[in-house]
């Protein structure tokens, strides 16, 4: 079971910014911006390489969320990042959407 299963089965506190029955939004326990949240698919997708064409609309509705959410926390400016695998620094493998705001972004991301 991963880290974020365990989160969304209440096993695990989180801070919780957002919920319904496809998803969970949770600060993240590491920001690396003012605002860090987590857009998570209940559904255990392991990383970018495992997302099939059936996950097309679950995957499209993480930006929904993610737009839905940064604006509720009064961020119009944000960054949205998928890591995959280790080497791209994934360390859950439980898909998902990083959104960053509340500081300048370099270009590209150091």
């Amino acid at each position: 079971m991963t880290l974020f299963e365990k989160i969304i089965a209440r096993e695990i506190p989180a801070r919780i910014e957002y919920e319904d029955d496809l998803y969970i939004v949770i600060h993240d326990v590491s920001p690396q911006a003012p605002t860090h949240v987590l857009v998570i698919p209940k559904k255990v997708i392991p990383t970018v390489n495992d997302i099939s064409p059936a996950d097309a609309e679950l995957i499209g509705g993480m930006f929904l969320v993610a737009s839905r959410v940064m604006k509720q926390l009064g961020h119009s400016d944000f960054r949205t990042v998928f890591n995959c695998g280790a080497g791209a620094q994934q360390t859950v493998f439980h898909l998902h959407l990083h959104c960053l705001a509340g500081r300048s972004f370099s270009w590209p991301p150091g």
